[in-house]
């Protein structure tokens, strides 16, 4: 893979009023730290920041970077966004040693179909989407990936599950739950009901229709009018 170099700025004010003006230049402010040195305060041209990390390695992207002439070896630490544009405003760089682990979150991607699942109405839960582990810079994997074709229902994957390359290990516990499968849940709509529309019952508990109510009430009136007797 191509060495991904990003030139720094070192000689950006400090504080929010240039923080602002450095972005709408086109610059991201941000720091460089690690490995026991001084912390050093840097800007780093947003396009070229974007392009390093848009690659198959994504966050993990190995950076070299230039710094006062001095060329170091880093990975982003943590990107904070814009709450509204989710532009990057400030990024913090972490110097890293080529012969010497790291922990990173690496994604964790599901392969294939789980056939029996599907035909028993169920689907495979994905809960964890990254997991850490500790790998030399050079060996970081992009993904770890887990292949659900032979799953069945009441199956889980674990951590300890996923097929890790050479020299990378996990840095969680093997039991931690990566996906597992559950019963598909419909949802039925129910039918919308006028509260305010009342239904009158017959004796039987049946309701009684339009017809039928007029037919009881013209009864209810003859009974009414047999029961009054003749007129004196």
């Amino acid at each position: 893979m191509a060495e991904l170099i990003l030139k720094t700025d070192t000689q950006r004010e400090l504080g929010t009023r240039p923080s602002r003006r450095l972005r709408r230049a086109g610059q991201v402010p941000g720091v460089v730290y690690g490995l026991g040195g001084e912390s050093v305060s840097v800007a780093v041209d947003a396009r070229d920041l974007r392009s390093a990390l848009t690659t198959d390695a994504g966050l993990n992207a190995l950076l070299t970077l230039e710094v006062d002439g001095d060329r170091q070896l880093s990975l982003v630490k943590e990107l904070q966004h814009h709450p509204v544009r989710n532009e990057v405003i400030h990024v913090d760089f972490i110097r890293v040693d080529a012969d010497v682990a790291v922990e990173v979150e690496v994604r964790v991607v599901l392969e294939g179909e789980a056939t029996a699942v599907a035909n028993e109405d169920g689907v495979v839960d994905q809960i964890a989407f990254t997991v850490a582990v500790l790998s030399k810079p050079e060996s970081i994997p992009n993904e770890l990936s887990f292949d659900i074709s032979e799953m069945v229902m009441g199956n889980t994957v674990r951590a300890g599950d996923l097929e890790l390359p050479q020299g990378v290990e996990l840095a969680v516990d093997p039991d931690e739950l990566v996906a597992s499968t559950s019963i598909r849940v419909i949802e039925i709509e129910e039918p919308e009901v006028d509260e305010e529309a009342e239904v009158e019952l017959d004796e039987d508990g049946q309701p009684i229709v339009a017809e039928d109510a007029d037919e009881d009430a013209e009864q209810a009136e003859d009974a009414d009018d047999a029961s009054e007797g003749p007129a004196e």
